[in-house]
């Protein structure tokens, strides 16, 4: 199924049933009294966050979604029925807001919670609760509420432990199939990871824990530039970030360069990302002239937060999930 990651529905609750306007008719007894019923209340429309969904796919094609209307109350005292509450599952990490506004309603962070994101109407009273000492048969009853009608965005930011970044071609699709058993797409050209993959690392002596593989940035992507906001609203989400450089591509004179480019942009969109704790991992350690390459950038970092791997080839692998382990359990 196509990953979509952002979604504009209408909901609308049930409509309350109206109340009902009835008179007992006994035998014996010529002028019974009120009996009409009650109506009953419309159904809720109830969000609830699911890991067994990853997409917000469904919501491109079903744009309206109503509760069920409650029934009218009956005579002899008959209650209307309550239209059923509508549950629309969404996957862990949706953000609800509203469509014109932007304000945050609810934010689906854990598995199974739940928000009623709009109550059903009200059913109305039948004829029997306006009878009164002067009025002992009144021929009206109470109309049932209407439902709440509600235009709502769902944009979804996915979940997870460590989130790979870097430029397009930086191996990310690559290290994500080495370390887990997700299968990216893994091609020689730039933007071959057109949405996020979510796969799950286990370590041999650690618990285990959840990496992204996240599209490629480029320069302007906090502007919308290439794969833009679309990829940057998912850092949000990650604990740890891992900065996947190619050592290929480390220019001698300016090592830091595809560095400090993706730093400003993460700074540009969020500032509070570059809070995050980050472990930078030089890859292709497997092309010529790959360690010189790797030393130049390390002595001008200045830092003991990289590390050495061939995505290709697993060299360095077991040393990343060992740090990457470490880091997780900190964070946590």
């Amino acid at each position: 199924m196509k990953f979509v990651d952002e979604a504009f529905i209408t909901v609308q609750s049930g409509k309350g049933g109206n109340g009902c306007i009835g008179f007992r008719r006994e035998k014996y007894i010529p002028r019974g009294g009120p009996d009409g019923g009650d109506g009953g209340d419309g159904g809720d429309i109830i969000l609830v966050a699911t890991t067994q969904k990853n997409t917000l796919y469904e919501f491109r094609h079903r744009r309206h979604i109503k509760a069920e209307n409650g029934g009218d109350g009956k005579g002899s005292l008959k209650h209307g029925r309550n239209g059923k509450n509508l549950i629309i599952h969404l996957p862990v990490g949706t953000v609800v807001a509203h469509a014109e506004t932007n304000e945050i309603i609810c934010d689906l962070t854990e598995p199974n919670q739940e928000y009623v994101i709009a109550t059903g109407g009200k059913g109305g009273l039948g004829n029997k609760h306006f009878a009164t000492s002067t009025n002992q048969a009144p021929r009206f009853a109470q109309k049932g509420k209407e439902g709440e009608t509600l235009a709502i965005k769902l944009e979804l930011k996915l979940i997870a432990d460590v989130g790979i970044i870097g430029l397009p071609n930086a191996g990310k699709s690559t290290l994500l199939k080495m370390l887990t058993a997700a299968q990216p797409k893994v091609a020689d050209y730039p933007f071959t990871t057109l949405y996020p993959y979510v796969g799950v690392v286990y370590p041999e002596h650690a618990q285990p824990f959840s990496i992204a593989d996240l599209p490629g940035l480029i320069e302007d992507a906090h502007k919308g530039a290439g794969l833009g906001i679309q990829f940057l609203k998912h850092i949000e989400r990650t604990r740890i970030l891992l900065h996947l450089i190619d050592i290929s591509a480390i220019d001698p004179l300016d090592p830091l360069n595809s560095y400090e480019l993706i730093v400003h942009e993460l700074d540009a969109y969020n500032p509070a990302l570059l809070q995050k704790q980050q472990l930078i991992v030089l890859n292709k350690l497997d092309i010529l002239d790959a360690e010189s390459n790797a030393s130049v950038f390390i002595d001008h970092m200045k830092t003991t937060q990289v590390i050495s791997i061939s995505a290709l080839t697993g060299i360095g692998i077991d040393e990343l999930k060992t740090k990457l382990s470490g880091l997780v359990n900190e964070s946590t």
